[in-house]
Protein backbone atom coordinates (compact mmCIF):
# COMPACT_ATOMS: atom_id res chain seq x y z
CA UNK A 1 0.00 0.00 0.00
CA UNK A 2 3.02 2.30 -0.25
CA UNK A 3 1.85 3.67 -3.58
CA UNK A 4 -1.51 4.58 -2.12
CA UNK A 5 0.00 6.78 0.58
CA UNK A 6 2.83 8.34 -1.43
CA UNK A 7 1.21 11.80 -1.63
CA UNK A 8 1.06 14.16 1.37
CA UNK A 9 -2.05 13.59 3.45
CA UNK A 10 -4.38 16.36 4.65
CA UNK A 11 -6.94 16.46 7.45
CA UNK A 12 -10.49 15.35 6.63
CA UNK A 13 -12.58 18.02 4.90
CA UNK A 14 -9.58 20.14 3.82
CA UNK A 15 -8.48 20.14 0.20
CA UNK A 16 -5.10 21.43 -1.00
CA UNK A 17 -5.32 24.54 -3.20
CA UNK A 18 -3.83 22.64 -6.15
CA UNK A 19 -6.68 20.12 -6.11
CA UNK A 20 -9.29 22.88 -6.03
CA UNK A 21 -7.60 24.52 -9.02
CA UNK A 22 -7.81 21.17 -10.86
CA UNK A 23 -11.35 20.49 -9.68
CA UNK A 24 -12.81 20.18 -13.20
CA UNK A 25 -10.04 17.75 -14.15
CA UNK A 26 -10.86 15.80 -11.00
CA UNK A 27 -14.53 15.77 -12.04
CA UNK A 28 -13.63 14.49 -15.52
CA UNK A 29 -11.54 11.68 -14.01
CA UNK A 30 -14.24 10.69 -11.51
CA UNK A 31 -16.94 10.71 -14.20
CA UNK A 32 -14.73 8.53 -16.39
CA UNK A 33 -14.39 6.10 -13.47
CA UNK A 34 -18.14 6.11 -12.90
CA UNK A 35 -18.77 5.56 -16.62
CA UNK A 36 -16.68 2.36 -16.59
CA UNK A 37 -18.67 1.05 -13.61
CA UNK A 38 -22.07 1.97 -15.06
CA UNK A 39 -21.31 0.60 -18.54
CA UNK A 40 -20.09 -2.70 -17.09
CA UNK A 41 -23.52 -3.33 -15.54
CA UNK A 42 -25.18 -3.68 -18.98
CA UNK A 43 -22.35 -4.13 -21.49
CA UNK A 44 -22.82 -7.93 -21.52
CA UNK A 45 -26.47 -7.78 -22.62
CA UNK A 46 -25.55 -7.66 -26.31
CA UNK A 47 -22.70 -10.17 -25.86
CA UNK A 48 -24.94 -12.99 -24.55
CA UNK A 49 -25.27 -14.96 -27.84
CA UNK A 50 -21.52 -14.81 -28.59
CA UNK A 51 -20.62 -15.60 -24.97
CA UNK A 52 -23.03 -18.56 -24.87
CA UNK A 53 -21.58 -20.01 -28.07
CA UNK A 54 -18.05 -19.76 -26.65
CA UNK A 55 -18.53 -20.91 -23.03
CA UNK A 56 -21.82 -22.88 -23.22
CA UNK A 57 -23.15 -21.83 -19.78
CA UNK A 58 -26.39 -23.23 -18.38
CA UNK A 59 -29.36 -20.88 -18.05
CA UNK A 60 -28.64 -20.33 -14.34
CA UNK A 61 -24.93 -19.78 -14.98
CA UNK A 62 -25.78 -17.23 -17.67
CA UNK A 63 -27.98 -15.28 -15.24
CA UNK A 64 -25.17 -15.29 -12.67
CA UNK A 65 -22.68 -14.06 -15.28
CA UNK A 66 -24.98 -11.14 -16.08
CA UNK A 67 -26.13 -10.05 -12.64
CA UNK A 68 -23.48 -11.14 -10.11
CA UNK A 69 -21.84 -7.76 -10.79
CA UNK A 70 -24.81 -5.69 -9.57
CA UNK A 71 -25.64 -8.13 -6.76
CA UNK A 72 -22.11 -7.72 -5.35
CA UNK A 73 -21.98 -3.95 -5.89
CA UNK A 74 -25.32 -3.29 -4.13
CA UNK A 75 -24.51 -4.50 -0.58
CA UNK A 76 -20.87 -3.34 -0.73
CA UNK A 77 -21.58 0.29 -1.68
CA UNK A 78 -22.36 1.35 1.89
CA UNK A 79 -19.55 -0.81 3.31
CA UNK A 80 -16.85 0.71 1.12
CA UNK A 81 -18.36 4.18 1.49
CA UNK A 82 -17.96 3.89 5.26
CA UNK A 83 -14.46 2.41 4.98
CA UNK A 84 -13.48 5.19 2.55
CA UNK A 85 -14.59 7.80 5.08
CA UNK A 86 -12.63 5.97 7.77
CA UNK A 87 -9.36 5.27 5.94
CA UNK A 88 -9.33 7.83 3.12
CA UNK A 89 -11.34 7.95 -0.11
CA UNK A 90 -8.36 8.30 -2.43
CA UNK A 91 -6.91 4.99 -1.26
CA UNK A 92 -10.10 3.18 -2.12
CA UNK A 93 -10.36 4.73 -5.58
CA UNK A 94 -6.79 3.72 -6.43
CA UNK A 95 -7.21 0.23 -4.96
CA UNK A 96 -10.53 -0.07 -6.79
CA UNK A 97 -8.80 0.73 -10.10
CA UNK A 98 -6.35 -2.11 -9.51
CA UNK A 99 -9.06 -4.61 -8.53
CA UNK A 100 -11.25 -3.58 -11.47
CA UNK A 101 -8.34 -3.91 -13.92
CA UNK A 102 -7.26 -7.34 -12.68
CA UNK A 103 -10.87 -8.58 -12.72
CA UNK A 104 -11.39 -7.22 -16.26
CA UNK A 105 -8.33 -9.10 -17.47
CA UNK A 106 -9.52 -12.32 -15.79
CA UNK A 107 -13.03 -11.93 -17.27
CA UNK A 108 -11.75 -11.27 -20.80
CA UNK A 109 -9.84 -14.56 -20.89
CA UNK A 110 -12.16 -16.68 -18.72
CA UNK A 111 -12.07 -20.28 -19.87
CA UNK A 112 -15.44 -21.29 -18.45
CA UNK A 113 -18.67 -20.02 -16.91
CA UNK A 114 -17.56 -20.40 -13.27
CA UNK A 115 -14.33 -18.48 -13.87
CA UNK A 116 -16.30 -15.69 -15.58
CA UNK A 117 -18.79 -15.53 -12.69
CA UNK A 118 -15.89 -15.21 -10.21
CA UNK A 119 -14.26 -12.49 -12.33
CA UNK A 120 -17.54 -10.58 -12.60
CA UNK A 121 -17.96 -10.79 -8.81
CA UNK A 122 -14.46 -9.33 -8.40
CA UNK A 123 -15.42 -6.58 -10.86
CA UNK A 124 -18.32 -5.81 -8.53
CA UNK A 125 -15.93 -5.48 -5.60
CA UNK A 126 -13.76 -3.04 -7.57
CA UNK A 127 -16.80 -1.05 -8.68
CA UNK A 128 -18.12 -0.81 -5.13
CA UNK A 129 -14.74 0.51 -3.96
CA UNK A 130 -14.75 3.29 -6.58
CA UNK A 131 -18.38 4.46 -6.82
CA UNK A 132 -19.06 5.90 -3.29
CA UNK A 133 -15.70 7.69 -3.25
CA UNK A 134 -16.40 9.49 -6.54
CA UNK A 135 -19.42 11.28 -5.04
CA UNK A 136 -17.61 12.07 -1.78
CA UNK A 137 -14.56 13.53 -3.55
CA UNK A 138 -16.78 15.75 -5.72
CA UNK A 139 -18.34 17.16 -2.56
CA UNK A 140 -14.84 17.58 -1.14
CA UNK A 141 -13.20 19.48 -4.02
CA UNK A 142 -16.19 21.62 -5.06
CA UNK A 143 -16.62 24.02 -2.16
CA UNK A 144 -18.78 26.54 -4.05
CA UNK A 145 -22.44 25.46 -3.85
CA UNK A 146 -23.30 26.49 -7.42
CA UNK A 147 -20.29 24.71 -8.91
CA UNK A 148 -21.03 21.67 -6.74
CA UNK A 149 -24.59 21.55 -8.09
CA UNK A 150 -23.26 21.57 -11.66
CA UNK A 151 -20.70 18.87 -10.82
CA UNK A 152 -23.31 16.64 -9.16
CA UNK A 153 -25.60 17.13 -12.17
CA UNK A 154 -22.82 15.95 -14.51
CA UNK A 155 -22.13 13.00 -12.20
CA UNK A 156 -25.83 12.01 -12.24
CA UNK A 157 -26.02 12.27 -16.04
CA UNK A 158 -22.98 10.01 -16.42
CA UNK A 159 -24.45 7.49 -13.96
CA UNK A 160 -27.75 7.41 -15.87
CA UNK A 161 -26.23 7.38 -19.35
CA UNK A 162 -23.58 4.76 -18.62
CA UNK A 163 -25.98 1.87 -18.10
CA UNK A 164 -28.00 2.93 -21.14
CA UNK A 165 -24.97 3.14 -23.45
CA UNK A 166 -23.63 -0.25 -22.28
CA UNK A 167 -25.44 -2.33 -24.94
CA UNK A 168 -24.15 -0.08 -27.74
CA UNK A 169 -20.56 -0.34 -26.49
CA UNK A 170 -20.99 -4.11 -26.22
CA UNK A 171 -22.42 -4.29 -29.75
CA UNK A 172 -19.47 -2.43 -31.27
CA UNK A 173 -16.87 -4.57 -29.46
CA UNK A 174 -18.54 -7.93 -30.10
CA UNK A 175 -19.13 -7.06 -33.76
CA UNK A 176 -15.49 -6.16 -34.46
CA UNK A 177 -13.59 -8.31 -31.94
CA UNK A 178 -14.95 -11.02 -29.60
CA UNK A 179 -17.06 -11.15 -26.43
CA UNK A 180 -14.00 -10.82 -24.17
CA UNK A 181 -13.27 -7.37 -25.63
CA UNK A 182 -16.11 -5.89 -23.55
CA UNK A 183 -13.88 -6.51 -20.51
CA UNK A 184 -10.42 -6.18 -22.05
CA UNK A 185 -11.07 -2.57 -23.12
CA UNK A 186 -11.12 -1.60 -19.43
CA UNK A 187 -7.46 -2.51 -18.93
CA UNK A 188 -5.68 0.12 -21.12
CA UNK A 189 -8.19 2.76 -19.95
CA UNK A 190 -7.39 2.01 -16.31
CA UNK A 191 -3.64 1.96 -17.01
CA UNK A 192 -4.00 5.57 -18.20
CA UNK A 193 -6.41 6.56 -15.41
CA UNK A 194 -4.35 5.19 -12.47
CA UNK A 195 -1.37 7.62 -12.70
CA UNK A 196 -3.76 10.51 -13.39
CA UNK A 197 -5.72 9.60 -10.27
CA UNK A 198 -2.53 9.44 -8.19
CA UNK A 199 -1.66 12.97 -9.33
CA UNK A 200 -5.10 14.61 -9.29
CA UNK A 201 -7.13 13.13 -6.45
CA UNK A 202 -6.83 14.79 -3.04
CA UNK A 203 -5.52 12.69 -0.19
CA UNK A 204 -6.86 12.57 3.35
CA UNK A 205 -6.19 10.80 6.62
CA UNK A 206 -9.77 9.67 6.87
CA UNK A 207 -11.90 9.94 9.96
CA UNK A 208 -11.68 7.04 12.41
CA UNK A 209 -14.96 8.15 14.00
CA UNK A 210 -16.78 6.57 11.03
CA UNK A 211 -17.51 3.11 12.40
CA UNK A 212 -17.78 0.00 10.29
CA UNK A 213 -19.77 -3.00 11.46
CA UNK A 214 -18.33 -6.13 9.83
CA UNK A 215 -21.22 -8.46 10.82
CA UNK A 216 -23.71 -6.08 9.17
CA UNK A 217 -21.67 -6.10 5.97
CA UNK A 218 -21.53 -9.91 5.96
CA UNK A 219 -25.27 -10.24 6.63
CA UNK A 220 -26.19 -7.88 3.77
CA UNK A 221 -23.90 -9.52 1.20
CA UNK A 222 -24.82 -13.11 2.10
CA UNK A 223 -28.52 -12.29 2.40
CA UNK A 224 -28.75 -10.76 -1.07
CA UNK A 225 -26.69 -13.53 -2.70
CA UNK A 226 -28.72 -16.28 -0.96
CA UNK A 227 -32.00 -14.70 -2.10
CA UNK A 228 -30.72 -14.44 -5.69
CA UNK A 229 -29.38 -18.02 -5.66
CA UNK A 230 -32.63 -19.36 -4.25
CA UNK A 231 -34.72 -17.54 -6.86
CA UNK A 232 -32.62 -18.81 -9.74
CA UNK A 233 -32.39 -22.42 -8.56
CA UNK A 234 -36.03 -22.66 -7.47
CA UNK A 235 -37.04 -21.54 -10.94
CA UNK A 236 -34.69 -23.81 -12.86
CA UNK A 237 -33.56 -26.56 -10.50
CA UNK A 238 -30.38 -27.44 -12.41
CA UNK A 239 -28.06 -27.92 -9.43
CA UNK A 240 -30.48 -29.06 -6.73
CA UNK A 241 -34.11 -29.79 -6.09
CA UNK A 242 -36.73 -27.13 -5.56
CA UNK A 243 -36.98 -27.64 -1.79
CA UNK A 244 -33.26 -27.02 -1.02
CA UNK A 245 -33.37 -23.96 -3.30
CA UNK A 246 -36.40 -22.62 -1.44
CA UNK A 247 -34.60 -23.29 1.86
CA UNK A 248 -31.68 -21.14 0.65
CA UNK A 249 -34.14 -18.44 -0.42
CA UNK A 250 -35.75 -18.47 3.05
CA UNK A 251 -32.30 -18.40 4.67
CA UNK A 252 -31.43 -15.32 2.57
CA UNK A 253 -34.63 -13.54 3.65
CA UNK A 254 -33.86 -14.46 7.29
CA UNK A 255 -30.34 -12.98 6.98
CA UNK A 256 -31.76 -9.73 5.59
CA UNK A 257 -34.33 -9.58 8.43
CA UNK A 258 -31.46 -10.13 10.90
CA UNK A 259 -29.50 -7.36 9.14
CA UNK A 260 -32.46 -4.98 9.48
CA UNK A 261 -32.95 -5.79 13.17
CA UNK A 262 -29.23 -5.27 13.81
CA UNK A 263 -29.28 -1.83 12.13
CA UNK A 264 -32.09 -0.75 14.44
CA UNK A 265 -30.03 -1.71 17.52
CA UNK A 266 -26.70 -0.17 16.53
CA UNK A 267 -25.81 3.36 17.60
CA UNK A 268 -23.94 3.78 14.27
CA UNK A 269 -25.74 1.54 11.76
CA UNK A 270 -24.23 0.60 8.42
CA UNK A 271 -27.57 1.50 6.76
CA UNK A 272 -29.92 4.08 8.26
CA UNK A 273 -33.04 1.89 8.37
CA UNK A 274 -34.89 4.46 10.49
CA UNK A 275 -35.36 6.64 7.40
CA UNK A 276 -37.96 4.17 6.11
CA UNK A 277 -40.35 5.47 8.78
CA UNK A 278 -40.94 8.39 6.41
CA UNK A 279 -43.63 7.34 3.91
CA UNK A 280 -42.24 9.47 1.10
CA UNK A 281 -38.73 8.10 1.61
CA UNK A 282 -39.89 4.46 1.59
CA UNK A 283 -42.00 4.97 -1.53
CA UNK A 284 -39.14 6.77 -3.30
CA UNK A 285 -36.78 3.86 -2.61
CA UNK A 286 -39.38 1.34 -3.86
CA UNK A 287 -39.81 3.43 -7.02
CA UNK A 288 -36.05 3.43 -7.69
CA UNK A 289 -35.84 -0.31 -7.06
CA UNK A 290 -38.75 -1.26 -9.35
CA UNK A 291 -37.96 1.23 -12.13
CA UNK A 292 -34.39 -0.05 -12.47
CA UNK A 293 -35.65 -3.63 -11.95
CA UNK A 294 -37.89 -3.33 -15.02
CA UNK A 295 -35.41 -1.38 -17.17
CA UNK A 296 -32.26 -3.49 -16.72
CA UNK A 297 -34.05 -6.85 -16.67
CA UNK A 298 -35.92 -6.07 -19.87
CA UNK A 299 -32.81 -4.64 -21.55
CA UNK A 300 -31.23 -8.09 -21.27
CA UNK A 301 -34.27 -9.86 -22.73
CA UNK A 302 -34.75 -7.31 -25.52
CA UNK A 303 -31.08 -7.52 -26.52
CA UNK A 304 -31.48 -11.28 -27.03
CA UNK A 305 -34.79 -10.77 -28.86
CA UNK A 306 -33.22 -8.36 -31.34
CA UNK A 307 -30.31 -10.68 -32.14
CA UNK A 308 -31.75 -14.18 -31.89
CA UNK A 309 -35.37 -13.59 -32.96
CA UNK A 310 -35.09 -10.67 -35.38
CA UNK A 311 -31.61 -11.68 -36.55
CA UNK A 312 -29.84 -8.37 -35.88
CA UNK A 313 -26.05 -8.27 -35.62
CA UNK A 314 -24.64 -7.19 -32.21
CA UNK A 315 -23.90 -3.70 -33.55
CA UNK A 316 -27.32 -3.30 -35.17
CA UNK A 317 -29.01 -4.47 -31.97
CA UNK A 318 -27.04 -1.89 -29.99
CA UNK A 319 -28.03 0.83 -32.46
CA UNK A 320 -31.69 -0.23 -32.32
CA UNK A 321 -31.58 0.29 -28.53
CA UNK A 322 -30.17 3.82 -28.96
CA UNK A 323 -33.63 5.46 -28.64
CA UNK A 324 -33.82 4.11 -25.11
CA UNK A 325 -30.47 5.71 -24.23
CA UNK A 326 -31.25 9.05 -25.91
CA UNK A 327 -34.71 9.21 -24.32
CA UNK A 328 -33.22 8.41 -20.89
CA UNK A 329 -30.78 11.32 -21.24
CA UNK A 330 -33.62 13.58 -22.42
CA UNK A 331 -35.71 12.46 -19.46
CA UNK A 332 -32.91 13.38 -17.07
CA UNK A 333 -32.62 16.84 -18.63
CA UNK A 334 -36.39 17.48 -18.63
CA UNK A 335 -37.25 15.96 -15.26
CA UNK A 336 -36.30 19.01 -13.17
CA UNK A 337 -38.64 21.24 -15.22
CA UNK A 338 -41.42 18.66 -15.05
CA UNK A 339 -41.02 18.51 -11.28
CA UNK A 340 -41.36 22.29 -11.00
CA UNK A 341 -44.36 22.35 -13.34
CA UNK A 342 -46.36 19.32 -12.16
CA UNK A 343 -45.01 18.45 -8.70
CA UNK A 344 -43.66 15.22 -7.23
CA UNK A 345 -46.82 13.13 -7.37
CA UNK A 346 -47.65 13.71 -11.04
CA UNK A 347 -44.02 13.46 -12.18
CA UNK A 348 -43.23 10.20 -10.40
CA UNK A 349 -46.51 8.44 -11.15
CA UNK A 350 -46.56 9.83 -14.71
CA UNK A 351 -43.04 8.57 -15.45
CA UNK A 352 -43.87 5.09 -14.16
CA UNK A 353 -47.17 5.05 -16.05
CA UNK A 354 -45.44 6.11 -19.29
CA UNK A 355 -42.93 3.26 -18.88
CA UNK A 356 -45.73 0.74 -18.36
CA UNK A 357 -47.75 2.04 -21.31
CA UNK A 358 -44.66 1.92 -23.52
CA UNK A 359 -44.07 -1.71 -22.55
CA UNK A 360 -47.67 -2.81 -23.11
CA UNK A 361 -47.57 -2.90 -26.96
CA UNK A 362 -44.70 -5.39 -26.81
CA UNK A 363 -47.04 -8.05 -25.40
CA UNK A 364 -48.61 -8.41 -28.85
CA UNK A 365 -45.09 -8.00 -30.30
CA UNK A 366 -45.54 -7.19 -33.91
CA UNK A 367 -42.56 -4.85 -33.64
CA UNK A 368 -40.49 -6.73 -36.22
CA UNK A 369 -42.94 -5.54 -38.85
CA UNK A 370 -43.12 -2.06 -37.26
CA UNK A 371 -39.64 -0.66 -36.50
CA UNK A 372 -41.15 2.72 -35.63
CA UNK A 373 -43.32 1.08 -32.96
CA UNK A 374 -40.24 -0.58 -31.46
CA UNK A 375 -38.39 2.75 -31.48
CA UNK A 376 -41.30 4.52 -29.75
CA UNK A 377 -41.54 1.76 -27.13
CA UNK A 378 -37.83 2.07 -26.32
CA UNK A 379 -38.06 5.87 -26.19
CA UNK A 380 -41.10 5.81 -23.88
CA UNK A 381 -39.46 3.31 -21.53
CA UNK A 382 -36.21 5.29 -21.30
CA UNK A 383 -37.85 8.69 -20.84
CA UNK A 384 -40.45 7.47 -18.34
CA UNK A 385 -37.98 5.54 -16.18
CA UNK A 386 -35.49 8.42 -16.01
CA UNK A 387 -38.17 10.98 -15.09
CA UNK A 388 -39.52 8.65 -12.40
CA UNK A 389 -36.00 8.04 -11.04
CA UNK A 390 -35.25 11.75 -10.69
CA UNK A 391 -38.62 12.38 -9.01
CA UNK A 392 -37.98 9.44 -6.68
CA UNK A 393 -34.52 10.81 -5.86
CA UNK A 394 -36.05 14.19 -5.05
CA UNK A 395 -38.65 12.51 -2.83
CA UNK A 396 -35.95 10.54 -1.01
CA UNK A 397 -33.79 13.57 -0.30
CA UNK A 398 -36.81 15.75 0.61
CA UNK A 399 -37.96 13.18 3.17
CA UNK A 400 -34.57 12.90 4.89
CA UNK A 401 -33.31 15.48 7.41
CA UNK A 402 -30.15 17.26 6.23
CA UNK A 403 -28.08 15.57 8.93
CA UNK A 404 -29.02 12.17 7.50
CA UNK A 405 -28.72 13.06 3.79
CA UNK A 406 -25.62 10.86 3.44
CA UNK A 407 -27.49 7.81 4.71
CA UNK A 408 -30.40 8.56 2.38
CA UNK A 409 -28.09 8.82 -0.64
CA UNK A 410 -26.41 5.52 0.31
CA UNK A 411 -29.79 3.76 0.46
CA UNK A 412 -30.77 5.23 -2.93
CA UNK A 413 -27.53 4.02 -4.57
CA UNK A 414 -28.01 0.57 -3.01
CA UNK A 415 -31.60 0.41 -4.29
CA UNK A 416 -30.39 1.30 -7.80
CA UNK A 417 -27.81 -1.50 -7.94
CA UNK A 418 -30.07 -3.98 -6.16
CA UNK A 419 -32.84 -3.24 -8.66
CA UNK A 420 -30.46 -3.98 -11.53
CA UNK A 421 -29.33 -7.28 -10.01
CA UNK A 422 -32.78 -8.49 -8.98
CA UNK A 423 -34.27 -7.39 -12.32
CA UNK A 424 -32.02 -9.81 -14.15
CA UNK A 425 -32.44 -12.51 -11.48
CA UNK A 426 -36.25 -12.41 -11.26
CA UNK A 427 -37.17 -11.61 -14.87
CA UNK A 428 -34.48 -13.99 -16.10
CA UNK A 429 -35.87 -16.76 -13.91
CA UNK A 430 -39.42 -16.11 -15.14
CA UNK A 431 -38.14 -16.28 -18.72
CA UNK A 432 -36.40 -19.60 -18.04
CA UNK A 433 -39.43 -21.10 -16.27
CA UNK A 434 -41.74 -20.27 -19.20
CA UNK A 435 -39.23 -20.87 -22.01
CA UNK A 436 -37.93 -24.37 -21.17
CA UNK A 437 -41.25 -26.31 -21.24
CA UNK A 438 -42.42 -24.31 -24.29
CA UNK A 439 -39.59 -25.73 -26.44
CA UNK A 440 -41.26 -28.78 -27.98
CA UNK A 441 -39.17 -31.81 -28.93
CA UNK A 442 -37.93 -31.57 -32.54
CA UNK A 443 -37.65 -34.84 -34.55
CA UNK A 444 -34.03 -35.65 -35.30
CA UNK A 445 -32.63 -33.79 -32.28
CA UNK A 446 -31.25 -36.00 -29.51
CA UNK A 447 -32.28 -35.73 -25.84
CA UNK A 448 -28.96 -34.16 -24.81
CA UNK A 449 -29.14 -31.52 -27.55
CA UNK A 450 -32.79 -30.79 -26.71
CA UNK A 451 -31.87 -30.36 -23.05
CA UNK A 452 -29.14 -27.94 -24.05
CA UNK A 453 -31.56 -26.02 -26.33
CA UNK A 454 -34.01 -25.66 -23.44
CA UNK A 455 -31.38 -23.91 -21.29
CA UNK A 456 -31.79 -20.58 -23.11
CA UNK A 457 -32.44 -19.11 -26.53
CA UNK A 458 -28.73 -18.43 -26.95
CA UNK A 459 -27.99 -22.12 -26.21
CA UNK A 460 -30.67 -23.16 -28.71
CA UNK A 461 -29.02 -20.97 -31.36
CA UNK A 462 -25.67 -22.62 -30.64
CA UNK A 463 -27.17 -26.14 -30.91
CA UNK A 464 -29.09 -25.23 -34.09
CA UNK A 465 -25.87 -24.02 -35.75
CA UNK A 466 -24.10 -27.27 -34.86
CA UNK A 467 -26.96 -29.43 -36.23
CA UNK A 468 -27.53 -27.31 -39.33
CA UNK A 469 -29.89 -28.02 -42.19
CA UNK A 470 -33.66 -28.18 -41.92
CA UNK A 471 -33.57 -29.80 -38.48
CA UNK A 472 -31.46 -26.97 -37.08
CA UNK A 473 -33.79 -24.38 -38.64
CA UNK A 474 -36.86 -26.11 -37.16
CA UNK A 475 -35.22 -26.19 -33.73
CA UNK A 476 -34.43 -22.49 -33.96
CA UNK A 477 -37.98 -21.60 -35.01
CA UNK A 478 -39.37 -23.59 -32.07
CA UNK A 479 -36.96 -21.93 -29.64
CA UNK A 480 -37.77 -18.45 -30.97
CA UNK A 481 -41.50 -18.99 -30.51
CA UNK A 482 -40.90 -20.24 -26.95
CA UNK A 483 -38.71 -17.25 -26.15
CA UNK A 484 -41.31 -14.78 -27.42
CA UNK A 485 -43.88 -16.46 -25.15
CA UNK A 486 -41.46 -16.17 -22.22
CA UNK A 487 -40.71 -12.55 -23.07
CA UNK A 488 -44.42 -11.74 -23.01
CA UNK A 489 -44.57 -13.15 -19.47
CA UNK A 490 -41.71 -10.93 -18.26
CA UNK A 491 -43.31 -7.90 -19.91
CA UNK A 492 -46.64 -8.59 -18.18
CA UNK A 493 -44.89 -8.88 -14.80
CA UNK A 494 -43.00 -5.62 -15.42
CA UNK A 495 -46.12 -3.75 -16.55
CA UNK A 496 -48.04 -4.91 -13.46
CA UNK A 497 -45.22 -3.83 -11.12
CA UNK A 498 -44.84 -0.44 -12.82
CA UNK A 499 -48.60 0.14 -12.80
CA UNK A 500 -48.88 -0.78 -9.11
CA UNK A 501 -46.01 1.53 -8.18
CA UNK A 502 -47.45 4.35 -10.33
CA UNK A 503 -50.80 3.95 -8.53
CA UNK A 504 -49.10 3.98 -5.11
CA UNK A 505 -47.17 7.14 -6.07
CA UNK A 506 -50.35 8.82 -7.29
CA UNK A 507 -52.08 8.13 -3.98
CA UNK A 508 -49.30 8.39 -1.38
CA UNK A 509 -46.69 10.88 -2.65
CA UNK A 510 -47.27 14.54 -1.67
CA UNK A 511 -48.04 16.91 -4.55
CA UNK A 512 -45.17 19.25 -3.76
CA UNK A 513 -41.75 18.97 -2.18
CA UNK A 514 -42.11 19.24 1.58
CA UNK A 515 -39.49 20.36 4.06
CA UNK A 516 -37.74 17.33 5.57
CA UNK A 517 -38.79 16.29 9.05
CA UNK A 518 -36.80 14.48 11.69
CA UNK A 519 -37.10 10.79 11.05
CA UNK A 520 -37.35 8.48 14.04
CA UNK A 521 -34.61 5.93 14.54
Amino acid sequence: MTVLSARPQVPPGRVPAGHQANRWSVLALLCFSLLLIAVDATVLHIAVPALTAALEPSAVQLLWIIDIYSLVVAPLLVTFGTLGDRYGKRRFVLAGYVVFGVASLAAAFAGGPLMLIAARALLGVGGAMIMPATLSIIRQVFTDRRERAVALGVWSAVAAGGAAVGPLVGGVLVEHFWWGAVFLINVPLLVVALPLAMRLLPGSRGDRRHRWDAPSAALSVLGILFVAFGLKEAGHGSLMGTRPALAILVAGVALLVWFTARQRRLAHPLLDIGLFAQRGFALGVVCVLLAVFALVGLQLMLAQYLQLVLGDSPLRAGVRMLPLMIAAIAGGLCAARLLQRFGLRATMSGGLALSGLSLAPTVTWGAEQHPLLLCLCFAGIGFGVEVALLAASDTIMASAPEARAGGAAAIEETAYELGAGLGVAVLGTITTVVYAPAVATVPGVGPHAMGQARESLASAAHVAREIGGGTGATLMDTARAAFVTALHSTVVVSVVLLAATALAAAVLVPRRRAAPRSAPR
